[in-house]
């Protein structure tokens, strides 16, 4: 062998020496620019944010809003795209699959990343393993209508009514697994009364029977419900949040009513997929939680009827983890299945 070998040297060899001590430092030296280039770089071009679905409701309501402020701050377009398919499936797989380099971000909610877990038993993807918790920015109550000829006003007077009765109430959805369904049937199973489902096509129409006494109960979003209690023509029973809503202040929240324990929020934020670098979450976690703490932005939800929301991201996972152990339970409970 060749001594001046440096593959073939052994401890008494001064070259192999020099040569293993200095190759590491080089190449150290090499990466470290180009790892802060990367890092101060980001981002270098436009964002996208995938949009579960389709325009008008109100995933499309907060990715828009929150797409147009954080443009601003990071320097490049942040463009919504409305990603549509199998409810919210689509979407959000595809944002699940995607490069994690923090240039395509999820709208989720508690319909994407929370109830899908249970409603699909071979779902496409994971909410707790293949997303990061960029922020969640707004939250929105949904509230319980009746029929305004209905021999009740409350949630205990209906549970009453509908043990009595069995089987003659009915509720209308916006389809099966819709959180129209999933909330309802769960507070029926838990309240043990038999009310029976009838899934519509969207809410519109769900609206028409509802107006035309057609159907005797829907669950709907506090702020699409209030136009209709304003105006007489339903009455609120029940509102699904922790505490009663402003814009509803008289109505009880399920808990209140003494017939079951049972809260649901439809929250709306930011993911991004799994392994996402720790520097770009930092730098987009940052500039999301300020824009979520303007004035402006938060009055622009108080007046769509939501909850501004200031959540850590730690305690997003732990909320989210409890959530979906949680709601896969009542809706396994109450039979409702999308596969």
């Amino acid at each position: 062998m060749n001594a001046l070998d440096p593959t073939c040297g052994g401890p008494a060899s001064p070259l192999r020496r020099q040569l293993l001590a200095a190759v590491p430092a080089a190449a150290l030296a090499s990466l470290a620019p180009a790892a802060a280039w990367a890092q101060a770089d980001y981002p270098n071009r436009p964002l996208r944010v995938i949009v579960p679905q389709p325009p008008g409701g109100g995933f499309d309501f907060v990715g828009r809003a929150l797409a147009d402020r954080l443009a601003q701050p990071l320097g490049q377009p942040v463009v919504v795209e409305n990603r549509t398919g199998s409810g919210t499936v689509v979407g959000t797989d595809a944002a699940a699959k995607a490069a994690p380099d923090g240039y395509t971000l999820l709208t989720g909610s508690v319909s994407n990343m929370v109830l899908n877990m249970g409603l699909y038993k071979n779902l496409s993807y994971d909410s707790l393993k293949d997303f990061e918790p960029v922020g969640l920015a707004v939250s929105y109550s949904y509230t319980l209508l009746g029929r305004n000829s209905l021999p009740f006003n409350n949630l205990a007077g209906l549970v009453a009514y509908a043990k009595a009765n069995p089987g003659k109430l009915t509720y209308a959805s916006a389809g099966n697994g819709s959180g129209q369904h999933v909330i309802a049937a769960a507070l029926w199973s838990l309240a043990g009364v038999d009310i029976v489902h009838v899934p519509y096509r969207g809410a519109q129409p769900a609206y028409a029977d509802l107006l035309g006494d057609r159907v005797d109960l829907f669950f709907d979003l506090t702020p699409t419900t209030r136009a209709h209690v304003d105006t007489g023509k339903l009455k609120a029973i029940a509102v699904s949040s922790a505490e009663r809503n402003p814009m509803q202040p008289t109505v009880q929240t399920i808990n209140e009513s003494g017939t079951v324990k049972l809260e649901l929020e439809s929250w709306f934020g930011y993911f991004a997929p799994s392994k996402t670098p720790p520097e770009v979450l930092a730098r987009l976690r940052g500039e999301l939680a300020k824009i979520i703490a303007t004035p402006e932005l938060q009055e622009t939800f108080r007046k769509a009827g939501g909850s501004p929301m200031k959540i850590s991201v730690a305690d997003t996972k732990t909320m989210l983890a409890r959530d979906v152990q949680r709601w896969t339970g009542l809706i396994r409970a109450a039979n409702i299945s999308l596969d």
